[in-house]
């Protein structure tokens, strides 16, 4: 197991730049650069068996997402631009505006709490 986990490290070690900045491809004429955010993680783990042998119980696993943020393009004056994917970029920041809303909700419990 921890060969095959080892191996698994490796394999992903360097591979976060690669993905999040794929391969130019032409379309239309353009030279398009697709920008995305990339997060994976694995895990893994064993315990010793009651008599003090290894591998009684051992497992792991792993997942990941790809979330298309945009591309990179050139603008008519042959400048580099961002163009954003604004669905996905709004879909990316759902978690951020639920967390700064609970954190708003608990700072006005508090302070009415303190008002009592």
């Amino acid at each position: 197991m921890a060969d095959a986990f080892s191996s698994l490290v490796e394999t992903f070690r360097n591979v976060g730049v690669s993905r999040a900045y794929g391969a130019p491809v032409q379309i239309g004429g353009e030279e398009l650069v697709p920008v995305a955010l990339v997060s994976f993680g694995f895990g893994g783990g064993g315990d010793a068996g009651s008599d003090g042998t290894a591998g009684a119980a051992e497992g792991g696993g792993g997942g990941g997402f790809v979330l298309p943020l945009g591309v990179y393009t050139r603008n008519g004056q042959g400048r580099v631009v961002f163009r954003a994917n604004t669905l996905m970029v709004l879909a990316g920041l759902v978690p951020v505006v639920c967390a700064v809303g609970m954190s708003i909700r608990g700072v006005l419990k508090t302070v009415s709490a303190n008002r009592r």
